[in-house]
């Protein structure tokens, strides 16, 4: 399964909000196995939302967008996803009946436009604030407050699934460059997905469906680069 992920917001771009649901998002869809393609953050514009996720959507198995929901002015993100799928936004009865008889909210306490979803959507509860999510067709608008998001995400997580990955982690203390070689002979030798990621050290991640495949894979690794023990001192590999 491949998706790409839509994060919505103004502040996201302005540097105002850090994009942690992005992170979040791509880790809890990886550890179920799904591949995620594509992280786009847009800003609040009607147009722009239809034209990205009208495009990811045909691209992708499902697109899932953050941010933007609830009825003030720059909460637009359920009428750029209807435009998207060429859908009118409008009052939705379940979502009104969750709010008011789950959710504990008087109707009329409800902000106008709160209950509204593209046409014939599928009402996802917020059960950690107000305004509800959806799903239209292939697409999954949830919430921008990360713990609504959060929330929300656990009613649809079983309906994001692939192939089971298993992950190593090898941590090198040697110049990334060095180990160029090593880890193409490594990718030639097993059947892994190879990641380095430079720092104080180089991590070196490793991601395979056969979990004999990777232990094996690591073993080899292990024993050609000078490794970093777990108090920071480099321990080379015999």
């Amino acid at each position: 399964m491949r998706v790409a992920v839509v994060t919505v917001g103004d502040e996201l771009l302005s540097g105002d909000t850090v994009n942690t649901n992005a992170a979040w998002l791509c880790e809890r869809l990886t550890d179920r196995g799904v591949d995620v393609a594509r992280v786009t953050t847009i800003p609040d514009d009607v147009g722009e939302i239809a034209r990205v996720v009208n495009e990811y959507r045909a691209e992708y198995d499902a697109v899932l967008v953050t941010g933007g929901l609830g009825p003030t002015h720059d909460d637009v993100t359920m009428e750029g996803v209807a435009a998207a799928v060429g859908r009118d936004v409008e009052p939705h009865d379940a979502a009104h009946e969750w709010l008011t008889e789950e959710g504990g909210y008087a109707a009329a306490d409800l902000v106008d436009g709160t209950t509204h979803l593209p046409a014939g959507a599928r009402m996802l509860p917020n059960e950690a604030g107000v305004a509800p999510g959806a799903v239209v067709e292939s697409i999954y608008v949830l919430p921008g407050v990360p713990e609504e998001m959060k929330a929300m995400f656990e009613h649809v997580a079983e309906e994001f699934a692939g192939e089971e990955t298993h992950t190593a982690v090898v941590t090198v203390d040697e110049p990334e460059s060095e180990l160029v070689e090593r880890l193409a002979d490594l990718q030639e030798r097993f059947d892994v997905a190879v990641g380095s990621y430079p720092g104080d050290a180089v991590r070196v991640k490793l991601i395979a469906t056969d979990e004999g495949e990777l232990a094996a894979a690591t073993e080899w690794l292990e024993a050609r680069v000078e490794l970093v023990e777990e108090d920071g001192t480099p321990e080379t590999a015999s």
